[in-house]
């Protein structure tokens, strides 16, 4: 696939076939996406893949705890945004478009929860990839350098047919990620991506993000 094409159409998948994806193209995947820039190279990403009874044990135990009204305690400060701003408007019309796909009316609590219970599933994907980095680094440090090399993997996903979700429900439980696959304290977890090859069927697939006129972010300085 054509790289600005790539740039262009890829999206957030929320609904996936069952199809396993085959431990060869993740690896693939993994080989392509460590080329992303590093700051003095220091290539901080480290993965963990997870699939079947391990994914599935995962999978049960953060929605026990979600259900179990237990707080999230992620590794990382999740981002937030001032309750007047573009940005909260933003995430607001998201959900709202989501919902609407989904005919989730305003008004059914019921239904929202289990939507919201989706992402600490991992949309139901076959595989989700872990990124973690050595806790002996500082906290914001390595995140230009993790978002460089999720966005690879998300674009060299859309060559082999596949489709991702960046995710943090994943994370929110570092505990039940730390018991089923043996990441160890000294690592802390940043983000979460779920793989698979997309249901076109699946009517969340369906959304189309807008964004903003570069025009509106942009200040141009010394060109004629």
């Amino acid at each position: 696939m054509d790289i600005v094409d790539a740039i262009r159409t890829r999206k957030s998948v929320r609904g996936f076939k069952p199809e396993p994806v085959p431990k060869e193209i993740l690896s693939e995947i993994l080989k392509i996406a460590v080329h992303a820039p590093s700051a003095m190279n220091i290539q901080p990403w480290e993965f963990t893949m997870i699939s079947g009874e391990v994914l599935e044990n995962v999978r049960r135990n953060n929605v026990e705890k979600l259900s179990s009204g237990e707080q999230p305690h992620p590794d990382c400060v999740m981002a937030s945004w001032p309750a007047d701003s573009v940005y909260r408007v933003r995430q607001v019309e998201l959900a709202k478009k989501i919902f609407q796909l989904m005919e989730i009316r305003q008004e059914e609590k019921e239904k929202k929860a289990r939507w919201a219970e989706r992402g600490f599933r991992y949309f139901d994907a076959p595989a989700a990839i872990i990124i973690s980095v050595d806790r002996s680094l500082s906290e914001a440090g390595p995140l230009l350098d993790i978002g460089a090399v999720m966005q690879n993997i998300c674009l060299a996903a859309l060559n082999y047919g596949l489709g991702t979700c960046v995710e943090n429900q994943g994370l929110m439980y570092p505990d039940v990620l730390r018991k089923f696959t043996g990441l160890p304290e000294s690592k802390r977890i940043v983000i979460t991506i779920a793989i698979g090859y997309p249901d076109p069927y699946f009517p969340a697939n369906k959304l189309e993000s807008g964004r903003g006129h570069v025009d509106n972010t942009t200040t141009w300085c010394g060109f004629e």
